[in-house]
């Protein structure tokens, strides 16, 4: 059952990676795209707080990822100027107008219907803008009724049972719409919407109108995040294009070519240490590790990992793992085999006295992987979640090829011929 199981991965792997459909993304570093610098548009001698930029940035860098960027560096430079970096980017004014438009924050009216955080929706005023959710089937199209700019301010707050909750202010234009909306559709629900995108769906308890509370199980965190979308869904400040420029692949074309020639080296040196080393049980590791860099190649395509050269290290680093479990368990069976026990009982038992070091080992670096994703994530540093993906990627297929795959092809193979060969053991490597 296994082996049909591996045949119908492996074909639906070759699909993946052959089809056009499914681009191989590169990064800044290996293919180059469009920088921007951005200005706040506003007096020399008036003040731009760090807050305002920090946020400016927050929402830039959410709508590049909309253009189908991935990996984009957005970061503030100095006081007034933000830096964006764009990989790939073909066409710089749709990007450019993209980056400076105002984002659109809408409350739209969805009755009886909460939508869930994150979901893509259309309503009434953001069809045909560009959004990050473009390709994805939207949802049915729902009013808008009131948008961001008849919203005054929102902070957090926390109520009498120390439950954080996000309190706002309208103008006194927004307020009458709200007022008038609220009054009529108490227990209806009023979804709170940014750039086609759900941030909240809070249920209408009360009549609101110049003033309101959303509620619900926030952590103060998610609170907070929230409060600075509403307060922010416009950019906080104008900005002005300084400056735009197309920008090469930083490590050079001659870098990039002796990187993955080092990296391919590498790899052959691998097959050939495990081939020699441990002849067919070598021979058949080698299979499933052929197997298990296909399948990572298709996994990026149809991620659409963004391929850098710190997330090209991520996977050589986890091709290393994958051969290493493979030695323990090659290990494990020439001991059995020394004590005098059978083949077939020596591949029982080296795969299941493995396994324990395979997977403490695996979990642990998965553990890492998290960690530095997280870091990445929350401190801006792209290229670190990029090596943490293709890692974890990495160690969980190096799991499934090392355990599962090996194991098939040792059984059917060296299982069927454990007498033949238990007369023949250089073949084994002992």
């Amino acid at each position: 059952m296994w082996l049909a199981i591996i045949v119908a991965i492996a074909a639906a792997a070759l699909w993946v990676a052959f089809n056009d459909n499914y681009p191989v993304r590169q990064g800044l570093d290996l293919q180059g795209g469009l920088q921007v610098l951005l200005a706040a548009d506003v007096p020399a001698e008036e003040d731009v707080s760090r807050e305002d930029m920090t946020a400016a940035r927050q929402i830039i860098s959410q709508r590049v990822n909309g253009l189908g960027v991935s990996e984009p560096l957005v970061q503030v430079e100095g006081e007034r100027r933000i830096l964006v970096e764009l990989p790939g980017i073909a066409n710089a004014n749709d990007a450019i107008d993209l980056i400076r438009e105002t984002a659109l924050l809408e409350f739209i009216d969805t009755g009886s219907q909460p939508l869930p955080e994150g979901t893509c929706v259309r309503t009434t005023l953001n069809e045909g803008r560009p959004s990050p959710c473009e390709d994805e089937a939207p949802a049915p199209t729902f009013e808008t009724v009131l948008t961001g700019g008849e919203l005054r301010n929102a902070d957090v707050q926390t109520d009498s049972f120390g439950r954080a909750m996000v309190a706002f202010q309208m103008t006194p234009e927004g307020g009458d719409i709200l007022g008038s909306h609220t009054a009529n559709n108490i227990g209806q629900f009023l979804t709170i919407v940014l750039d086609k995108r759900v941030i909240s769906s809070p249920r209408i308890n009360d009549a609101i109108s110049d003033a309101g509370t959303i509620t619900g199980n926030f952590e103060l965190e998610e609170a907070q995040n929230l409060a600075l979308q509403l307060r922010f869904g416009r950019l906080p400040i104008p900005l002005t294009v300084e400056s735009t420029r197309e920008i090469g692949a930083t490590l050079g074309a001659l870098s990039v070519e002796a990187s993955l020639q080092a990296g391919a080296i590498g790899v052959i040196v691998v097959l050939l240490f495990m081939l020699v080393y441990y002849r067919l049980p070598g021979l058949l590791a080698d299979v499933a590790l052929l197997l298990y860099a296909l399948l990572n190649f298709a996994i990026f395509k149809w991620l659409a990992v963004t391929l850098t050269l710190p997330a090209i290290t991520g996977f050589l680093l986890s091709t290393g793992m994958a051969v290493d479990a493979n030695i323990l368990v090659f290990e494990r069976m020439k001991e059995e085999l020394r004590r005098g026990s059978s083949l077939r009982n020596a591949i029982t038992a080296g795969f299941n006295r493995a396994w324990t070091s395979i997977r403490d080992s695996n979990i642990a670096t998965l553990v890492i992987c998290l960690i530095l994703w997280g870091f990445g994530r929350n401190f801006g540093a792209s290229i670190v979640q990029g090596f943490a993906i293709t890692l974890a990627i990495g160690v969980m297929i190096s799991m499934f090829t090392a355990v599962i795959v090996t194991r098939t092809f040792v059984g059917l193979v060296m299982g069927r011929a454990a007498e033949w060969l238990r007369s023949r053991e250089w073949l084994l490597g002992t």
